[in-house]
């Protein structure tokens, strides 16, 4: 019998077409297509049946390929993802197949693309998800379902969304799993994140539960409590279940699943009422998404009569995405045969002599293997599909993935699932009604591991039992700041204190030591203390660390806690105030324009004044009187000439108006010069440091050095290092000329401590860099993250500035009396004024006795002849004493009149006093009495 059938075989053989070159009509009456499965698989059960599907209603549809039917050869891989696969190719090959849908596993991709290379037939996977089957080394592979590099990316917004910085990744041993987490670590590393530690299973069913047991133990000692599960369907959920036993899905756990266990839960209807409901309660999945259409729902609703079709004892309900998939790719290939044949495409194939030369066997006739002649044309037609399918619109990228991919956000809640949002390239993380397009950003509640909807911290302290070793710097000065308590082991200060108050506020307890870094005699280097957290000597540093770029590379720093930029301080020296400082203000060119216009706005008042006013008019001498009296009685709005002329007043409007401008200037730079203290020093800043050659100190150990080098180019040789504030004192007073330094260069806490008791020196220019100090910690560290929340809490609530004044906060020169000594306003700064209105005063007085010796005496040499001295004193005091009356007398006309005035004094008792009566007789105007 078994002869019979060999013969049937070489006579089959024997009438096919010669391969030489082997074409056939442009429009076949049919073409070979072949599909490479694993029938028993979760996904290969479904699409053998939606496959087989696609194929009859392509076949039954007169407006597609015009009449050229598909014959479709599915081979079996029997869940094997190697050398069956390779062999099921060949044997496709053989039969002049244009396209095969397939394979399955992406292991199995990578060694027929390169097959599919030679023989130029395309392969069009609807399941390889393997994100390094490119285009590139494999122009013949077509993804008809979307790429792990998405699904990884979607992953990592979930990671990002919580604030999770560490991930733990679960994965097979092999292409699909090994890329597929590699990917994922390139994701998460554009976010800052990182996976923490990997553990690979064997690409086997056959798996131990020990196996499983030992390499979860190894993640439960682990910090990180995010675990990315990206295994097979076939044994993701003995995973699962053994986590369960070991405790490891209760709270504080984060599970998330790539899309393999959305595809179980779809796929099996009756795993809600099984005992395997409990072993993924809170776990997070994902699931391609394809909007709802009616094409879609037609097609589930006939897939009962479908899957019954193929395989009467397969179950009708287990239906999972990989089917619309599998069904799509179908049409695909149909479309683009379709357009290959309008476009004089033909099928032909043509041996090729080197290859046959190596695979000729005589038990598989692989000689027979041709290479498809237009096999690049149909590749580059598949890639021009754009059509809508049951998945969603269908359209591929230059590098032959699907457009617009998007996922289902699922959380897995009781015996059921619920959809918490959708990822999308576009959008992102969303809870929109569709995946491009979003109503608000994140996502819905989740139900988490131990029934709990608190978000986990997602990280814990590593279950060994060692306290974090925290580095303390051990400083010679500033103990203030930080310090070691004298005999015992604990360390004080402000920086302590804000350490220990921010860890209270964290919700979980931190077991720390604090560990001396330094030899108690010179200031460490904060560099030095920094780079044993590298090593891991340390586990995190505390204490006045300023933030600086080149330390944030090798560190994390929590949020700082106090601003401490540099600054400059020198001697400084008070000037004591003049007793012309009234004339400060102004200088003398001011002081000469605003008198002389003084004087000009009086002259123009005058002109426009005088032919219509009174007040302007009379002698020359009374007119020039005016002239000065009202220019100079406008600077205090007291003339009392009237003016009478629109244009005099508005003259005198404008004027008035730029008499308060300078007065209201006069009046706030004199208060400012009297009230505020002025000081002085030869360093003006740093501006004038860098440019000079004078010596410049600072503190050993700090970042000034290299700051004043590498960014301001002071030589090393002006720069004196110096350790502590007695060292900062005694060089400072004895200056560059007796060794010491002009100024010192150190960070304004430091400063301000240090000028609190010493007033002779203090802080010139302004603080040239702005920097704080923060908590150091390995890089990637989530306790940075909490501590920064922390130390911003203490600074909403007011406990950062009350433990910044309790440490901090000095009263010496700065003191409420020193204030007070300065606000007030001594004798010497206001003398001048007053010589100036003595020498005024005097002066008057001396004119008006003057004015009255003269006047007594030309009344006097007649009448008190032969009086004695003092007779002649009581007289004068007399005289000075009348009152005089005033002259009312005006002039009316050029011509001498008389007019006689009488003066009548009474003595004290009421009598006339005769001796003192006066007729004065002014022979040119008329007196009036």
């Amino acid at each position: 019998m078994s002869k019979v059938w060999l013969l049937v075989l070489v006579i089959f053989y024997s009438s096919l077409p010669s391969k030489g070159t082997n074409n056939v009509s442009t429009r076949p009456s049919s073409v070979n297509v072949g599909a490479i499965l694993s029938f028993n698989s979760t996904i290969g059960r479904v699409a053998k049946v939606a496959i087989q599907a696609a194929v009859d209603d392509i076949n039954s549809n007169a407006t597609i390929l015009n009449g050229t039917k598909l014959n479709i050869s599915m081979l079996d891989t029997k869940l094997s993802t190697g050398f069956l696969g390779i062999i099921d190719s060949f044997l496709l090959m053989e039969s002049d197949t244009v396209a095969i849908i397939g394979p399955q596993y992406s292991v199995m991709a990578h060694v027929i693309s390169h097959i599919a290379n030679e023989m130029q037939v395309p392969l069009l996977s609807f399941a390889a998800t393997d994100p390094t089957l490119t285009s590139l080394q494999f122009p013949y592979f077509v993804r008809t379902t979307q790429s792990d590099l998405c699904q990884m990316a979607a992953v990592t917004e979930i990671v990002d969304h919580f604030r999770w910085r560490d991930v733990v990744a679960i994965y097979v041993d092999d292409d699909h799993g090994r890329n597929g987490v590699a990917a994922l670590g390139d994701k998460l590393a554009e976010k800052r994140c990182k996976i923490s530690y990997k553990v690979p299973f064997e690409p086997s069913d056959n798996i131990t539960p020990e196996e499983i047991n030992s390499a979860l133990v190894k993640v439960a000692l682990m910090e990180s409590r995010v675990i990315v599960l990206h295994i097979y369907p076939s044994f993701g959920l003995k995973v699962l279940h053994a986590a369960r036993s070991l405790g490891m899905m209760g709270s504080g756990y984060v599970w998330i699943a790539t899309d393999w266990l959305s595809t179980v839960l779809d796929s099996d209807p009756s795993l809600p009422t099984s005992p395997d409901m409990n072993d993924i309660q809170g776990v997070i999945t994902l699931r391609m998404h394809t909007p709802d259409s009616d094409i879609k729902k037609k097609f589930i609703s006939r897939w009962k009569k479908l899957s019954q079709k193929e395989d009467p004892n397969q179950d009708p309900s287990g239906f999972n995405i990989f089917g619309l998939y599998a069904y799509d790719t179908v049409w695909v290939l149909a479309s683009a045969l379709d357009a290959f044949f309008k476009s004089g495409g033909t099928v032909s194939f043509s041996n090729d002599s080197s290859l046959n030369m190596l695979i000729k066997r005589d038990t598989f006739h692989l000689d027979t293997m041709g290479v498809f002649a237009d096999g690049d044309r149909l590749r580059k037609k598949i890639l021009e599909v754009n059509r809508s399918g049951l998945t969603g619109q269908i359209e591929f990228s230059a590098d032959g993935n699907l457009v617009n991919p998007s996922y289902e956000i699922i959380n897995v809640i009781g015996t059921g699932i619920r959809r918490i949002g959708y990822w999308s390239e576009a959008s992102g993380l969303h809870t929109g009604e569709g995946p491009n397009h979003s109503n608000s950003s994140g996502l819905y509640g989740v139900i988490w591991p131990g029934q709990t909807t608190q978000t986990p911290r997602g990280w814990v302290f590593a279950s060994n039992g060692r306290p974090l070793k925290i580095g303390v710097p051990l400083r010679i000065s500033n103990r203030e700041i930080v310090s070691k308590v004298e005999g015992t082991e604990m360390f004080g200060g402000y920086c302590i204190d804000v350490f220990t108050a921010a860890l209270n506020l964290l919700p979980y307890p931190v077991p720390f030591k604090f560990i001396p870094f330094g030899d108690g005699k010179t200031n460490p280097l904060n560099s030095d203390l920094l780079h044993m957290i590298t090593n891991g000597t340390f586990d995190a540093v505390v204490g006045d660390i300023t933030i600086t770029t080149n330390r944030t590379k090798i560190v994390d720093f929590t949020q700082p806690y106090i601003e401490s930029g540099l600054v400059v301080v020198a001697p400084i020296k008070k000037l004591k105030s003049s007793a012309w400082a009234f004339l400060t203000p102004f200088t003398p060119m001011m002081w000469f324009v605003t008198g002389m216009f003084f004087l000009v706005v009086g002259a123009v008042v005058w002109i426009l004044e005088r032919r219509i006013n009174d007040d302007f008019r009379g002698p020359a001498r009374r007119q020039f009187v005016t002239i000065i009296w009202f220019s100079f009685s406008t600077l205090f709005f007291a003339h009392r000439e009237k003016t009478v002329s629109a244009l005099g007043r508005l003259v005198l409007i404008i004027w008035l108006f730029v008499v308060l401008i300078l007065n209201s200037s006069y009046i706030a730079s004199l208060t400012s010069i009297l009230t505020v203290e002025q000081l002085s020093s030869s360093v003006k800043g740093i501006e004038s440091l860098v440019i000079s050659n004078e010596r410049i100190g600072f503190l050993r150990g700090s970042f000034a050095e290299n700051y004043l080098t590498e960014e301001l180019n002071i030589h090393r040789s002006r720069l004196v290092p110096l350790n502590c504030a007695s060292e900062y004192e005694k060089a400072l007073s004895d200056g560059p000329a007796n060794g010491g330094v002009a100024a010192i260069i150190d960070e304004r806490a430091y400063m301000e401590l240090f000028l609190s008791t010493r007033c002779e020196f203090g802080i010139v220019g302004q603080e040239f860099t702005k920097m704080g100090w923060g908590f150091g910690f390995p890089r990637d560290s989530p306790l940075a993250i909490d501590m920064s929340t922390a130390i911003l809490k203490l600074s909403e609530n007011g406990d950062l500035q009350r433990i910044h004044d309790k440490w901090l906060t000095r009263s010496a020169c700065s003191s409420e009396g020193a204030k007070q000594g300065i606000d007030r306003l001594e004798l010497k700064s206001f003398w001048g004024l007053f010589l100036l209105s003595g020498i005024a005063c005097f002066i008057a007085l001396l004119c008006y006795v003057t004015r009255m010796a003269y006047r007594f005496s030309r009344h006097s040499n007649t009448n008190l002849e032969g009086s004695s001295r003092s007779a002649r004193l009581r007289s004068f005091l007399s005289f000075v004493n009348e009152k005089e009356v005033e002259d009312k007398c005006r002039p009316k006309r050029r011509r001498k009149e008389k007019c006689s005035c009488k003066k009548v004094v009474h003595d004290e008792d009421g009598s006339l006093d005769d001796s003192i009566v006066r007729v004065h007789i002014e022979n040119n105007v008329t007196a009036q009495c």
